[in-house]
């Protein structure tokens, strides 16, 4: 394996240690044993990234399931590498900050933490370092279950365990349909790689499987990326410690999804439907939720919603800037690509003040005990390096120069605009939407960080109102936060120094073959750009302003979004209805569930024949053997026995009558000549006749008044039906052994047998090897069986309660 191999697997690795180094040094935070590993992988992605333009592209493979086309490939090019750097730079950060936010208490389950934190970096450096789609899906869903774990580190917290479940829930649904457009790209191409699908992207857009793999696959996205209407995981996922909201719900995981689109841009880029619904969902994504955050008391609730919002942003871009594949990519399409190079700054510049804002959150809710912007107020004086992170922080997200958000936000106004130019999908009449509803929704970003700004830390401070006595947090908690706020800052004074080193690379990878010049800078003239952001000062101002007038009406003082109601019904009739359902299954009673089981068997195996015209009669007995009078009697005795269990009413009676079906069918395969499986039958029987019996040795004797045996006519046509359908099945098996056009199986095991296996008893070199998989997993069962026998053995003879 490579040492992008390792990159990947090393938090895993790691992983499996950190239970052993918190038993051992108690007296030493775990994260002091975590925080090397990020930084180091942080270092090794650091030289890849180059000065000049353009950047060597990585690919390696190590065969997993080479016979299925799956194998892990790790792919590192411009898109993976900037996400790389954004799930170890962060991680680091996220971890020595976690250091000084969480306890090292007795009862803190530190080493649960690290573990699931771990998991969560190894599972997202899986995602966009590997090129096989199954490898992909594997980590996607790594993803959802470490960060439900995080989630719900709390879990004594009625919310927290409400959260990871919620998340757990709508992540997982999407990744299923995320499986399922992988599968139906594979039919299409017949290729698991990325790299092979796009190099075939022609060919996946021309068949008609297109529309749904590209549906199920931004299914997949939407729910990991937090787009409407499946967002509503994310608020309540704010439950989880803060270093957790700031690593997967600001960086990492929430931007899954932000990778899948750009990645597959190149394949479905150049689809009307793609624009349509990756642009509409970005932008409704981005109003809906900076209106919903106006609505927060919650400082972490109004962030989780700003992150919705601008993880809309980031999507409706990706989205418009799609249609530049719809041009040739040296002709008209170079002109389309601003709202791509748009979409990749913001996504660098999102990680970096969203980051900074949620610490900066976590230190007011550490130092104060709450962070409700009702009881907050004053803290500017008391806590004034805090105040300086959330200011430069809050003043980027709201898009105020001199600050990166400023510079990125003005390239999504740029790219709004020139989506209006497009000759195609009427943009030149419905386009005029996307700038529209991109300017109200910065009216409600600029109101909310107003609003956050002004209520926590000026205002009149209200200590009896908080837990805690105010006071600064320590300095190992600032380093983390301020790192974050000085790139916010140095990124917008310096923004080139990501052009080519970052930006271009990326840019690369979404839309090959074009070519970008992504200079940066931050005054373009007084343009529309400029004159809407004015536009979003004054009105976002005015709104603040006229806060008090507003802020106890219906809409403001409803802060839970109004489509958990829709989650919470459907779970609750999930539920309901599983109730139901299983109630009329698990009726307790043993001839329901064969009922059930023999139901289902008849029913799946004579639609099946059916379906596909499999049942023939065409059975020419004189190509048959003849049979022995010994068969003829084992046939009739095995009929005769079996017609007489019905009417037997003693059950030593009756097992003893059951077994005598079992020797009479291992007489049979003697009288066939197949002498394993005859002593393989009348071991099996011979054991299970000795288990019944003495099973029923300890029931209760059953009085004749207790046994009312009744004529069941149900009973009677399942079994007639079983009875039929095997013998049907038998015929036309029969029948179609003596055609051409099936070519019997045996002559492949005759041929092979000892030649591949090295053994002469065919039977058993099936069992041992051609069926070796499924032989050890009988063996298993067979062991977990005979375990739970001894255990059992054992309770009874020490006296210990029966289960």
């Amino acid at each position: 394996m490579s040492l992008l191999h390792y990159l990947v697997l090393s938090p895993f690795i790691l992983a499996i240690f950190i239970p052993f180094l918190y038993k051992w040094f108690r007296n030493v935070h775990t994260g002091w044993f975590i925080l090397p590993l990020p930084v180091i992988l942080f270092g090794y992605l650091l030289t890849f990234v180059t000065t000049g333009q353009g950047m060597d592209v990585v690919m390696e493979t190590v065969p997993w399931v080479p016979s299925l086309g799956i194998n892990f490939t790790v792919y590192l090019d411009g898109l993976s590498l900037l996400f790389a750097l954004l799930i170890t730079g962060i991680g680091a950060l996220v971890v020595l900050y976690s250091i000084f936010y969480i306890a090292n208490k007795k009862d803190e389950p530190l080493n649960n933490f690290y573990v699931y934190l771990l998991m969560f970096m190894g599972a997202m450096l899986g995602v966009v370092l590997t090129d096989n789609l199954i490898v992909v899906y594997v980590f996607w869903e790594l993803t959802s279950l470490a960060s439900s774990l995080l989630i719900a580190y709390w879990f004594h917290k009625e919310k927290s365990r409400y959260g990871a479940q919620k998340s757990m829930l709508i992540t997982v649904s999407g990744g299923f349909a995320m499986l399922a457009g992988f599968s139906l790209l594979y039919v299409i191409t017949g290729t698991f790689s990325i790299q092979g699908i796009i190099e075939q992207s022609a060919q996946v857009i021309s068949s008609p499987l297109a529309v749904p793999a590209m549906l199920l696959v931004l299914a997949g996205a939407f729910t990991k990326s937090a787009q409407f209407p499946f967002h509503i995981w994310l608020p309540d996922a704010m439950e989880a410690p803060t270093p957790v909201s700031a690593y997967l719900h600001s960086a990492t995981m929430v931007k899954a999804g932000i990778y899948l689109v750009a990645r597959f841009t190149p394949v479905f880029g150049g689809m009307p439907e793609w624009f349509w619904i990756v642009s509409a969902a970005g932008i409704i994504t981005l109003t809906w939720g900076s209106i919903s955050a106006v609505r927060q008391k919650d400082l972490k609730g109004i962030l989780a919603f700003s992150t919705v919002s601008q993880l809309g942003l980031i999507m409706s871009l990706l989205g418009l800037g799609s249609a530049a594949l719809y041009f040739d990519a040296a002709d008209e399409g170079q002109f389309y690509t601003f709202a791509v190079m748009a979409a990749v700054f913001h996504l660098i510049n999102h990680a970096t003040f969203k980051g900074g804002l949620f610490m900066a959150v976590g230190i007011i809710d550490h130092e104060t005990g709450t962070r409700d912007i009702r009881k907050l107020g004053g803290l500017m004086s008391v806590m004034p390096i805090t105040f300086t992170i959330s200011l430069i922080g809050l003043a980027s997200m709201a898009g105020l120069p001199p600050f990166n958000g400023f510079l990125s936000k003005e390239m999504f106004f740029t790219g709004v605009l020139d989506a209006t130019e497009l000759p195609i999908f009427n943009m030149q009449t419905f386009g005029l939407v996307f700038p529209v509803l991109a300017w109200i929704a910065s009216i409600f970003t600029f109101l909310y960080c107003l609003i956050m700004l002004m209520k926590t830390f000026f205002g009149k401070y209200q200590p009896e109102k908080l837990e805690k006595e105010a006071h600064e947090a320590p300095i190992g908690m600032l380093i983390s936060p301020i790192i974050l706020i000085s790139l916010v800052v140095i990124i917008g004074f310096f923004p080139n120094i990501l052009a080519y080193t970052i930006i271009e690379p990326v840019m690369n990878s979404i839309l090959p073959g074009f070519e970008f010049e992504p200079n940066i800078y931050h005054w373009h003239g007084l343009n529309t750009e400029i004159f809407m952001t004015v536009g979003v000062i004054l009105f976002g101002s005015l709104l603040f302003l006229n806060l008090n007038r507003w802020q106890e009406t219906y809409f403001f003082l409803r802060e839970r979004d109004p489509l958990n109601q829709v989650y919470d019904k459907g779970l609750d009739g999930l539920i309901t209805s599983a109730q139901g359902i299983t109630n009329i299954q698990m009726t307790g009673l043993l001839r329901d569930y064969f009922a059930y089981m023999s139901i289902f068997m008849v029913g799946s195996l004579i639609v099946t024949m059916f379906w596909f015209d499999a049942f023939t009669f065409d059975v020419d007995f004189g190509m048959m053997g003849s049979v022995t009078p010994y068969a003829v009697i084992i046939v009739v005795l095995l009929a005769v026995v079996s017609l007489s269990l019905p009417f037997i009413q003693h059950r030593v009676s009756a097992i003893a009558v059951l077994g005598v079906v079992g020797f009479l069918i291992a007489l049979l395969f003697v009288n066939f000549r197949a002498p394993d499986l005859a002593l393989t039958q009348l071991l099996v029987e011979t054991v299970m006749v000795v288990l019944f019996l003495l099973c029923f040795y300890f029931l209760p004797e059953l009085k004749k008044e207790d046994f009312k045996p009744k004529f069941r006519w149900l009973n009677l046509v399942i079994a007639i039906s079983v009875g039929l359908t095997v013998s049907l099945i038998g015929v036309s098996t029969l029948a179609m052994s003596q055609t051409d056009g099936y070519e019997s199986i045996s002559m492949y095991f005759i041929e092979n047998t000892y030649e591949l296996t090295g053994g002469e008893n065919m039977v058993n070199m099936i069992l041992d090897d051609f069926r070796a998989l499924d032989t050890i997993l009988e063996v298993l069962v067979l062991g977990i069986a005979a375990l739970g026998v001894v255990a059992l053995i054992k309770m009874r003879f020490k006296g210990g309660e029966d289960v």
